[in-house]
């Protein structure tokens, strides 16, 4: 197997797809649901689509879902036309016959070992970006990943941190494992969280840089852009397909444009980049072409301009040059008493 160029690690449930588990009806509705009636969110098929088709580029799924929905979450993929290269899934089927009922709802110890084993079990990539959500413990594992690839965080420390996230012996023993084969390197370029709670960005700035909280995939599509992931057509068609969904208007992803400068997530030179590009666009691309019922290109580009116009002269807000090292140990007690109280009120 050639050792791929760079690998993209996506969750499904509240990333790729709509999927509602707030209740015991979300979650009988989620499970009998057709793959025809599974929604993507506006953008995210383009985008993923686009990211597949890159020379050397492998797409690898990592997802809580039980694995009793296999068969209609890969059809799912299929009508939206994505191809993958690896598909994992949660076996909580085994958990409940295990009396296991902690495991069902545990995401680090799950999703960690998974990452970690995809990682050691496929010839190394240079490069990752992943892409998760706000609805569970994402950010946490991702970064956390990261740095065991990277070897920022010995084993000693990981176990620590299995142990805080209530991780079963046996699991504690996997990770480890799965952890110490991993092949290591500063790989992991951009993780990508998208907000379907809404969650305040500010609260993900602890993480870095390197972490993107994002609203929409137009976003999401932005940063890859100024990463040299996609280019400025492959831009358009994802704008393209939200504008379509008519859940998206125009001024609506100028603004998602301005609100990451404001955030200091994507600079002024890029986004003068990417209107240039498009102009570029209109110019080649005949009348015959254009869509009535979608903006043209270089009205989409004059939208980009005027807004970061209107930002001249703000200053985002800076990057500490030396951030602290993240406390793994907190951020998963945090996000357990996060998990807990949320229960108490009514929620999953």
């Amino acid at each position: 197997m050639t050792a791929p160029r760079h690998v993209f690690r996506w969750d499904l449930d509240k990333t790729y797809l709509r999927t509602e588990f707030d209740s015991l009806g979300d979650l009988v509705k989620s499970a009998i649901e057709n793959a025809a009636d599974k929604q993507a969110y506006p953008g995210a098929t383009s985008l993923l689509r686009a990211l597949r088709a890159g020379e050397g580029h492998r797409v690898c799924i990592i997802s809580g879902s039980p694995s009793q929905m296999r068969t209609v979450l890969a059809a799912k993929l299929r009508l939206d036309g994505v191809e993958f290269d690896e598909f994992v899934l949660k076996n909580n089927l085994k958990n409940i016959l295990r009396g296991r009922f902690r495991a069902l709802r545990a995401q680090v110890p799950y999703k960690l070992p998974a990452l970690l084993e995809s990682r050691g079990g496929s010839p190394p990539a240079p490069a990752e970006t992943l892409f998760g959500d706000d609805a569970e413990a994402d950010a946490i594992i991702y970064c956390l990943y990261a740095d065991v690839v990277a070897g920022r965080v010995p084993l000693a420390d990981l176990e620590r941190v299995l142990a805080a996230a209530r991780a079963y012996p046996d699991e504690i023993t996997r990770t480890l494992r799965a952890a110490e084969r991993a092949p290591k390197g500063d790989v992991v370029r951009r993780v990508i969280i998208h907000l379907d709670r809404r969650s305040p960005p500010a609260g993900f700035r602890r993480f870095g840089p390197r972490l993107v909280p994002v609203y929409n995939y137009f976003q999401a599509a932005l940063v890859l852009y100024a990463d040299r992931l996609l280019d400025a057509r492959q831009v358009l068609f994802i704008a393209f397909e939200m504008l379509d969904s008519r859940q998206y208007q125009l001024a609506i992803l100028a603004n998602s444009l301005q609100d990451l400068m404001r955030r200091n997530r994507f600079v002024q030179d890029e986004a003068l980049r990417l209107a240039d590009e498009v102009r570029a666009i209109a110019l080649a691309t005949p009348a015959t072409l254009a869509r009535p019922d979608l903006p043209p290109f270089d009205e989409i580009a004059r939208a980009f301009t005027d807004r970061v116009r209107e930002l001249k002269g703000a200053r985002p807000l800076p990057w500490p040059t030396s951030p602290p090292p993240l406390d793994y140990v907190a951020l998963v007690d945090e996000e357990h008493l996060h998990r807990r109280d949320r229960r108490r009120r009514g929620h999953a």
